[in-house]
């Protein structure tokens, strides 16, 4: 490896962006018959359709619309079904051919879609943002990092995979090699070391799995 090359791999702080590449293009979580799939998470139906029931009924109670920042949208198969309750819906992922496929496949007047990495780059405006099983891959240091960001938002729907019962949160894994549930934990942002201040905190809904698998659990944070 040359210098150059060094520099470059010393200036990369999380392997996010190649293992999520690497997700889709080795069909990690399933093929689902399509050039992406972003897994069962997003297309099974005892999954998404109470989520998306909470959410659209959150979204209608506004006499205006919100405009909405889906922070790690993947293929798009739910947020498809957000968009027509906003105002305007800004899709961002951090795989840049799934993004490209996105923005070929999903055209609506009210729709945009970036290409960022959540942890490190400045995030559209909005004033709800949802994070659908996004944060629980990602290592500590860069949940701390977005967290810090969320606090720019009135609202945050956030879904995460935790196990059953009490854990002890927040357990620290490597960007990209599986989520917390591996070691019998899961994400709570108002917990250390997050300590994420919201105003209230409610629960939209939550699916339990089979198997002891866990639960799919989605909460609604006002946080000003």
């Amino acid at each position: 490896m040359n210098k150059k090359s060094e520099v470059k791999k010393a200036k990369t702080p999380w392997p996010t962006k190649a293992a999520m590449e690497q997700v889709y293009e080795l069909k990690l979580w399933g093929s689902g018959n399509t050039q992406f799939y972003s897994g069962g998470g997003s297309h099974e139906l005892e999954i998404v359709a109470p989520y998306k029931a909470a959410v659209i009924a959150f979204l209608k109670s506004f006499k205006s619309p919100l405009v909405v920042c889906d922070l790690g949208c993947g293929d798009f198969n739910v947020g498809k079904e957000l968009v027509p309750y906003t105002q305007k819906y800004k899709a961002v992922d951090i795989v840049a051919n799934l993004i490209e496929y996105n923005k070929e496949n999903f055209e609506v007047e009210n729709l945009e879609f970036h290409c960022l990495d959540i942890a490190v780059a400045n995030l559209p405006e909005g004033d709800c943002a949802i994070v659908r099983q996004v944060l629980q891959h990602l290592s500590n240091a860069e949940v701390q990092n977005v967290v810090k960001k969320l606090a720019n938002f009135q609202y945050v729907i956030l879904t995460e995979h935790l196990p059953k019962g009490e854990f002890i949160p927040n357990k620290g894994i490597i960007s990209g090699q599986g989520i917390r549930l591996k070691k019998q934990s899961g994400l709570d942002l108002q917990a250390a070391p997050f300590y994420f201040k919201v105003k209230e905190k409610r629960e939209l809904v939550s699916v339990e799995l089979e198997n002891n698998k866990g639960r799919i659990t989605t909460n609604l944070y006002t946080v000003f």
